[in-house]
């Protein structure tokens, strides 16, 4: 299993545990908006890692 693999399921799970045990609707939304929004930042990064974009400091 590789790395981004593994931390998108880590997502998931936070988001499973967020959804079990915040009872407040509204608090329960904002927190599961934030894990999708690293989430999405995570397979964006990929993807320019992949595309050999890499890192930020090279020009």
């Amino acid at each position: 299993m590789n790395r981004l693999y593994a931390g998108l399921a880590a997502f998931v799970a936070l988001g499973v545990l967020a959804w079990m045990t915040i009872s407040d609707p509204r608090i329960r939304l904002a927190t599961l908006a934030i894990l999708v929004m690293f989430a999405v930042k995570t397979w964006v990064r990929r993807k320019d890692l992949v595309h050999g974009k890499g890192n930020d400091f090279e020009q």
